[in-house]
């Protein structure tokens, strides 16, 4: 997520240097069962869930979900929200049940595992399947349910937070942002960055109205849109929007397709700055490499913040802008969004510990940006950020040390992004720009730490940055 002026917004497995993947093992002949058929399709959505030490309660690291199958419904004029959910999963430890995420809000109507029928409790937002699965096993796991969807509260401090997960509006439109957690609002998950997993998700909405989710477009049917997800996704990158929409497409860099959704009369404002999301990705791939995904886009909700959800930015109104017809200040959004998918999205923070690791390459792009079209020199930016990077310390303490009840405060984007400016200081532009253009595609498609990223630059660079990283992100006040 981005932080604008005058708010604070929000930003962004496998750790380890060398990333690895468990092997889907092939079931022997005799075993040829429904409970074991062949998992090699959903492959790319193995990872190494971890359990994580800012917010233990929502994730669970003995499951691993490869594949989200998701068939969704919306009522406008009831409130109905209606899912059945076809989970793909490993147990990456000895399981005695599969305990997932799922909002309170929603009834469970029926639950299967590998075909046959079952049950599943819920409480505390979880959901738990009493079913014991061995380390490795793999399963079906389908869950039918409905309700109406129910946000919950962020944990900051921020001026401009909203509540996590599904929003549903006066007008019967809904759309999400759910950074750290808040997917379990509105389908049954493993709620946690380390979880990464492939999506196809189908939204059938009434007539007139249009239904907008994470992932590549894959048509429509009647009133049903389908997205698909080629490349695994983080939880909290999903999104979900429905509204009566106006859809429109454009290319990007090398034929990208880019997709717009935007209420005519609302957003129409939004649209210059939208319209050049091609420049954008054109000026990022510049500078870090090919846009690491089949597609792009943009849905507009009411909100005050933007949200990298990936191959669909969830981009909101943002007051700030409304009331100043500040174009700048949506052209800065976009960028940060956009430099995202590539410090964020394709590699991820293995826990929310490290969250710095998406918002500070994401920032230190969009100053760079802001900077050169204001003609701002990196004198007068390192002035002006040095004095700021000293106060937030001071309130929220050091970038690398976050504090769970105060999620995505300013400290996450302004002080590792001065941090990632003393490498280039020292390394020089061109070997600046490589080394992020290296790190989205070391990376690619897992998630990653403070130890592996430390150790890709010491390799990428052949210096050793150890001391300057550690001391930029645990110390209690600016470093000389």
């Amino acid at each position: 997520m981005r932080r604008t002026p005058f708010v604070l917004l929000v930003g962004l497995t496998l750790s380890a240097c060398s990333p690895s993947v468990p092997v889907i093992p092939q079931p022997a002949p005799a075993e040829q069962t429904k409970a074991s058929q062949d998992y090699t399709p959903w492959k790319a959505g193995l990872s190494k869930p971890v359990a994580d030490p800012l917010y233990p309660q929502h994730g669970n690291p003995s499951i691993d979900v490869l594949h989200y199958a998701l068939d969704l419904s919306w009522e406008p004029g009831t409130k109905l929200f209606t899912g059945t959910a076809r989970l793909r999963l490993r147990a990456a430890a000895d399981v005695p049940e599969i305990k997932l995420d799922l909002s309170t809000a929603m009834t469970v109507d029926a639950v299967t595992l590998d075909g046959v029928a079952t049950t599943g409790s819920a409480a505390d937002d979880n959901i738990t399947v009493p079913a014991a699965l061995a380390k490795d096993r793999y399963a079906t796991l389908e869950i039918k349910y409905h309700g109406t969807p129910k946000p919950v509260p962020m944990p900051t401090h921020r001026s401009d937070a909203e509540d996590l997960g599904l929003t549903v509006t006066a007008d019967g439109s809904l759309w999400t942002m759910q950074e750290p957690y808040g997917a379990f609002t509105w389908y049954p998950v493993n709620d946690h960055p380390s979880d990464k997993a492939l999506y196809d998700i189908n939204v059938t909405v009434p007539e007139g109205w249009s239904g907008v989710a994470s992932g590549t477009p894959a048509g429509q049917t009647g009133n049903t849109f389908r997205y698909t997800s080629s490349d695994p996704v983080a939880s909290y990158l999903t999104t979900l929007a429905v509204g009566q929409y106006t859809k429109e497409t454009a290319k990007g860099p090398r034929d990208l397709p880019v997709t717009y959704w935007y209420v005519k009369g609302r957003d129409d404002a939004m649209m210059k700055m939208i319209r050049k999301t091609p420049e954008y990705l054109a000026w990022l791939e510049e500078r870090f490499g090919p846009y690491p995904f089949p597609s792009a886009g943009v849905v507009i909700v009411p909100s005050e913040s933007g949200m990298e959800t990936q191959q669909m930015i969830t981009l909101g109104t943002i007051k700030a802008a409304r009331s100043a017809d500040n174009d700048e200040l949506w052209e800065d959004v976009m960028i940060h969004e956009l430099a995202h998918h590539w410090f964020g999205d394709t590699v991820g923070p293995s826990t929310w510990i490290d969250v710095w690791l998406n918002e500070g390459w994401a920032m230190w792009v969009e100053f760079h940006w802001s900077n050169k079209r204001d003609g701002l020199s990196d004198k007068e930016w390192e002035t002006w950020i040095r004095s700021r990077d000293a106060q937030l310390r001071a309130k929220s303490g050091p970038p690398g040390k976050p504090r769970a009840d105060s999620f995505a405060e300013s400290n996450v984007y302004y002080c590792p992004a001065l941090m990632l400016h003393q490498i280039r200081k020292q390394i020089g532009d061109q070997a600046f720009f490589e080394l992020g253009k290296a790190w989205a595609a070391f990376g690619k498609n897992t998630t990653q730490d403070r130890a592996s990223f430390i150790d890709f630059v010491n390799k990428q660079t052949g210096r050793d940055f150890t001391s300057l990283i550690n001391t930029w992100l645990d110390s209690p006040t600016t470093p000389k």
